[in-house]
């Protein structure tokens, strides 16, 4: 199907939900089965970007409340507290590679049997939510709807009209997030940029403010997830903007997974990790440290004016005539 700027914004809210839907629950006996991480990981991320889908093209869609944003939220976070566990656990494991100590190897031995341990519970959550009746009317409801569409009126309308306030809203929120302000400096009442925080201070930044910094993220990978559905429409600049969505996302995630691996460590041994594991500790640090000597760069590009000018006046372009049928891969 050629591309138009007939196409309705029915036609693409269906097609998103579709793909999304079927490209999660395909993932779901290799789940259960609990044999490669992978699935898991891919069940998450197409949970995810249904429920994206669902919030962004809402305003399009009459769906049934088993499969409303809310329920599928639900699902994808008894998901991700799987795939969380996962991510530590592998964290960790690499780090027995590591040159290190024959004591801090023992404390690591420890801390992967407790980790195990909480992964044998939230894998029996995930368990028992494919098995719950919430989960199969969420199946068996969003099927119907696929096969049976409700829209609102304005689901009619050409997406060509309505593309940029689909998308805006979500850049908007991104660029408004007070994750900007993470470890920024003022000189005369004024942002200059982020500052040079040495490796103890980046430690005492983040420890108030850390958490802001991942809202960024999570704003971050939604404004991806959405643009994701559209890049059939536009050119090489929305791909390219697209793509370091991608970038901005994996550093910060580099910097949550590094900082959730520490405190986890410190629960469990119920001690600062420095004291414990000293050398493990100091290489994880060097991780944040670099990570956050990355995100300074992403920082510097996307908090200047011109860089958000420019972004928003891409998404407010003319559409692509060419495009072909269905939603891009992601």
């Amino acid at each position: 199907m050629l591309i138009t700027e007939t196409t309705t914004l029915g036609h693409w809210a269906h097609l998103a939900i579709e793909k999304h839907f079927q490209k999660t629950i395909k993932y779901e006996e290799d789940v259960l089965q609990d044999h490669d991480p992978e699935a898991l990981h891919q069940m998450r991320v197409g949970m995810r970007r249904l429920r994206s889908a669902a919030s962004g093209f809402a305003p399009a869609l009459i769906l049934p409340e088993s499969a409303s944003v809310r329920a599928i939220g639900k699902i994808a976070r008894t998901l991700g507290k799987l795939r969380d566990l996962d991510v530590m656990l592998a964290l960790i494991k690499n780090q027995i590679k590591n040159d290190l100590p024959g004591s801090e190897q023992k404390q690591i031995k420890k801390i992967i049997s407790h980790l195990d341990y909480q992964r044998s519970l939230a894998f029996k959550e995930v368990k028992n939510t494919f098995r719950s009746k919430n989960y199969k009317n969420f199946k068996k409801h969003l099927k119907y709807w696929i096969d049976n569409p409700e829209f609102d009126q304005i689901a009619s309308i050409p997406i060509a009209q309505v593309l940029p306030d689909l998308l805006l809203p979500e850049v908007s929120l991104m660029f408004l997030h007070p994750g900007w302000l993470v470890g920024v400096q003022y000189v005369d009442e004024e942002i200059t940029g982020i500052a040079q925080l040495a490796p103890s201070e980046l430690e005492e930044e983040l420890a108030i403010n850390g958490e802001i910094l991942h809202g960024l993220r999570k704003q971050v990978k939604r404004v991806r997830y959405q643009m994701t559905l559209f890049t059939d429409l536009y050119g090489a600049d929305y791909t390219k903007y697209l793509g370091e969505m991608k970038a901005i996302q994996e550093v910060l995630g580099q910097l949550q997974d590094s900082q959730v691996l520490t405190a986890a460590i410190a629960a469990v041994l119920e001690a600062e990790t420095a004291e414990v594991l000293p050398v493990m500790t100091s290489k994880l640090a060097g991780n944040i440290y670099d990570s956050w000597q990355e995100w300074q760069t992403w920082h510097k590009k996307y908090f200047a004016s011109e860089t958000r000018r420019d972004f928003r006046l891409v998404l407010l372009s003319h559409l692509d005539q060419g495009g072909k049928e269905g939603l891009p891969e992601p």
